[in-house]
């Protein structure tokens, strides 16, 4: 297995809640390096391009809406098998079929607020990184 990135959004009900530090702490111990991360504040159009995917899906408008709503921090992380470990890691996008003890499921309040986001696939994951991060942005951990 090959070490992979892959992108994670801390939203903006997560830093409302004051939950930056703790997820933050879970996933690295977790085994993620964290290779790049600053916090944000997207306005409707930045959301709305990140998401584009989603533009003829009925929950578009509000997701744009939310993920403009607050500041958020993105990251980039790294580990072998990063993408798919990191879906299991925060656990179903309705944090109702989350399983316990994953981010959703301990943090989340609703499949719109889910606390988290992370890349379904290493391809999204490289446009997603590359959407918030400059390749000067993405530094490598010191001893590594």
């Amino acid at each position: 297995m090959s070490v992979e990135r892959t992108l994670t959004i801390l939203k903006p009900d997560c830093v409302k809640k004051g939950l930056m530090g703790e997820v933050t702490k879970r996933i690295q111990e977790a085994g993620f390096r964290i290779v790049a991360m600053k916090m944000i504040r997207l306005t409707p159009t930045t959301a709305g391009g990140f998401y584009a995917v989603h533009k003829e899906r009925s929950f578009y408008g509000e997701l744009c809406d939310f993920m403009s709503s607050g500041p958020c921090v993105p990251m980039i992380l790294e580990k072998e098998n990063a993408v798919s470990d990191f879906r299991t890691f925060i656990g179903a996008t309705n944090p109702a079929e989350a399983e316990a003890g994953t981010i959703r499921a301990d943090f989340a309040d609703s499949m719109g607020k889910n606390i988290i986001h992370g890349s379904d696939s290493v391809e999204n994951g490289l446009f997603e990184a590359n959407y918030f991060f400059a390749q000067s942005d993405i530094v490598a951990l010191v001893g590594e």
